[in-house]
């Protein structure tokens, strides 16, 4: 009664339907994957930057905010997708390195604190030392 026309729209309708749904979720997993690349650039980055801030500090005994904000750009350059555009605070005390990164897109935005503490290994080891030879000295008095 149809005959091979009514298939055929039907099909075309059903597609229709189907294709906006279909590429909302290619779309918005596209947006997803550049969402968090974007998170894991700055977040590695700002990573870095304060364990080098940390290293920096133990070796010169000072580093500056604008020295780590720097470091920062250096590391993130020109990597990110998403987030063009990063505002950076760094912070450095005696005891830790903090970096703070924040960017936004619109509505979107993305937000990250990565802190390194300022360790003193050299001090550490020493430390151990002396009281493996205070301990093996007080077994040697027995």
């Amino acid at each position: 009664m149809y005959g091979d026309k009514g298939l055929k729209g039907s099909m075309t309708v059903e597609m229709s339907f189907l294709m906006p749904i279909i590429l909302l979720l290619i779309m918005s997993s596209i947006l997803a994957a550049f969402y968090f690349h974007d998170k894991n650039v700055l977040a590695g980055a700002a990573y870095e930057t304060a364990v080098v801030g940390s290293t920096k500090i133990r070796e010169k005994g000072k580093v500056t905010g604008d020295e780590l904000e720097a470091l920062f750009r250096e590391r993130a350059g020109r990597k990110c997708i998403l987030f063009a555009g990063s505002s950076v605070r760094a912070g450095a005390g005696k005891r830790e390195i903090s970096i703070r990164v924040s960017a936004y897109k619109g509505r979107f935005g993305v937000s990250v604190v990565k802190k390194a503490a300022v360790t003193e290994p050299e001090d550490y080891i020493r430390n151990i030392r002396k009281i493996k030879e205070r301990t093996d000295g007080a077994k040697n008095q027995y």
